[in-house]
């Protein structure tokens, strides 16, 4: 039981370091996020779009720690259970915009996400609105934490 926890936190923390390293470190990459958003449209498109696979109350796959027979792993919790809240906003961004695939071949470490892009379904205020509806449902500590790594995204941006 050590074993398996051990191997599935080294592998939750190859993957945070291979996401550190696909993000472009520079402010022109930085996505602007809107004065306002809202969280109930956010709500409603995260059950129009995320829902499916990232489950109707944010709950994930049960099993979203350990890579399926083809090497992806299955979508993660968003609630304060999963790694969501581990990344900074513009990470959060661009991967729910771009995709998975796309933010990690960027790192060149050849991981595999299962996520699509959602840039050509969602408009930017939308994605900003599905990340406040998820980010609305997390504990204030948790938001908190978000909201610190956030901030520490940016200064390696720069």
């Amino acid at each position: 039981m050590k074993t398996t926890v051990l191997v599935l936190s080294i592998g939750a923390a190859m993957i945070g370091v291979v996401l550190w390293l696909a993000w472009p470190r520079n402010d022109s990459a930085w996505p602007v996020q809107p004065a306002t958003v809202d969280i109930a449209q956010g709500q409603v498109l995260y059950q129009a779009n995320c829902a499916a696979c990232h489950g109707d109350r944010l709950q994930g796959d049960p099993d979203w720690r350990r890579a399926g027979p083809d090497g992806v792993f299955p979508p993660p919790p968003h609630d304060q259970t999963g790694h969501t809240w581990h990344h900074g906003d513009a990470l959060l961004f661009n991967y729910t915009k771009l995709g998975g695939q796309a933010i990690m071949d960027g790192g060149g470490a050849g991981g595999k996400s299962g996520m699509p892009g959602f840039g050509a379904t969602l408009s930017d205020a939308q994605i900003w609105d599905v990340l406040a509806y998820i980010k609305s449902t997390w504990p204030p500590r948790v938001r908190a934490m978000q909201a610190e790594r956030t901030k520490a995204e940016r200064a390696r941006s720069r």
